[in-house]
């Protein structure tokens, strides 16, 4: 099983990078503010295009150490990294399985039941935990609905009609979004998805978080063998890694939206910690983004058993584990693809 490594991510303007001996030294001002040894990361992720020095990318390269820049608000910018690992024969296998509609409707069917079961098993929760104290009834009649829908999923019989199927159970599921926030409502009202640019503080968040699940997952993707841009659910698109988004459909409630409600619920955010544009765009402040990425990367951190392999494993290693089963069934190893489903 894979070592789980860490991210180390830089979020300051003023940062700088530079390896000394096998370690990681940030500065600050001139001032050592870390140092982490190399062993121990997997991925350094700079919030903006930070100075890094040719020594450490070098270094980087050859040691498998990805280093990616993000926007302030986590859109993904670039991705410096060494040459293509992997065997060749698995990608070949992977692009072929892409180009077939129907071993690609099999996986995607796959992984949207995942994702529609996870969005349920997230919504249900909020009923156990809090439908005493408040109006629940939206929640409980999305969760019914939803059910429907996961039936029908799998009797689609093409992208198309799953793409339907998914696009009315995340209708659902954001449609009784504000409901699960229960603290700082007159701050964090959510009145519907907005992604380019957000509009809410609620959708900065949520995006910021996607931003960073899909880079890990893209990551995990490049680790394993596979090509991170063909996929078999989203679209192949220029730019796009289709199926680092393919695979985070199973994870962005278990490691997204939770993480994001009890940000909110638990008062670790606050008001003062957004930013209005005259565009309408809101974006986090350092601090805010600071709070998201030690929030995630504590729950990463979280040690669970695996509900398929029945093993213990990190959090932060189930996308290099979900990677590793898909790459089995790409592989012809394994008949499906087993989706990650959150208990």
């Amino acid at each position: 099983m894979k070592r789980h490594l860490n991210t180390l991510y830089i979020t300051s303007p003023d940062a700088f990078i530079r390896k000394e001996g096998e370690t990681f030294v940030v500065e600050l001002d001139g001032k050592k503010a870390l140092q982490a040894p190399a062993h121990a990361i997997e991925n350094i992720v700079c919030f903006g295009f930070k100075p890094v020095t040719p020594a450490l990318m070098a270094f980087c390269a050859e040691s498998d150490i990805g280093i990616s820049y993000m926007s302030p608000t986590g859109r993904f910018l670039a991705r410096v990294y060494g040459g293509q690992k992997g065997n060749v024969l698995l990608r070949k296998a992977q692009y072929a399985l892409s180009d077939s509609p129907e071993r690609s409707l099999a996986i995607a069917k796959n992984i949207v039941a995942a994702k529609i079961s996870n969005a349920r098993g997230l919504l249900q929760r909020h009923v156990r935990n809090h439908g005493a104290a408040t109006d629940c009834e939206n929640v409980e009649n999305a969760v019914r609905k939803m059910a429907a829908v996961l039936e029908r999923v799998k009797t689609a019989t093409d992208s198309d009609e799953l793409r339907g199927y998914e696009g009315e159970c995340a209708s659902l599921y954001f449609g009784c979004f504000n409901s699960l926030i229960t603290a700082q409502k007159d701050v964090f009202c959510f009145n519907g998805r907005s992604k380019r640019p957000p509009l809410d503080n609620v959708n900065a968040l949520l995006s910021f978080m996607y931003a960073i699940l899909a880079n890990d997952i893209r990551s995990a993707l490049e680790t394993t063998g596979l090509d991170p841009q063909v996929g078999f659910f989203h679209r192949l698109r220029p730019g796009r890694p289709s199926l680092a988004l393919d695979i985070m459909e199973e994870f962005r409630m278990y490691m997204a939206d939770r993480i994001v409600l009890n940000l909110i619920n638990l008062k670790q955010v606050a008001a003062g910690d957004f930013e209005k544009r005259e565009t309408g765009e809101i974006r986090l402040s350092d601090r805010a983004r600071k709070e998201v990425i030690t929030a995630y990367q504590k729950n990463k951190d979280e040690v669970i058993v695996h509900p398929l392999l029945d093993e213990k494993t990190t959090k932060g290693l189930l996308f290099h584990v979900q990677s590793m089963l898909l790459a089995r069934h790409v592989r012809g190893q394994a008949a499906d693809y087993p989706p990650f489903y959150m208990k």
